[in-house]
């Protein structure tokens, strides 16, 4: 039988992948373009492979196979809307949304 401990884990992962899943509906969608939560976008691309560099404000986002860097920067805990729109162009062409469940 699993540990409390064990069981609090599983729960909290399957809770993290349905809001990242959530949130990469809602990118997809593009409906809601400037209320989408910087810290949710981060966790959605590294997710999805991407590694995260860190200079300033700027988070800089790349990955093997993908041409475009990604270059975001909170505003009031928020992303901004074209960059959402870049990294759901991103997404779209490189057809990566599949891979948010790994």
């Amino acid at each position: 039988m699993p540990s409390i401990a064990a069981l609090r884990y599983a729960s909290a992962l399957i809770l993290n992948m349905a809001r990242t899943n959530k949130l990469l509906d809602q990118i997809l969608r593009g409906d809601a373009d400037a209320n989408i939560p910087f810290s949710g976008m981060v966790q959605l691309l590294k997710r999805l492979g991407f590694q995260e560099r860190i200079k300033g404000s700027h988070h800089i986002f790349f990955r093997d196979g993908v041409a475009e860097i990604l270059n975001l920067q909170p505003h009031s805990g928020k992303c901004k809307p074209y960059q959402v729109k870049q990294v759901r162009n991103v997404i779209i062409n490189y057809r990566l949304a599949g891979e948010a469940d790994a």
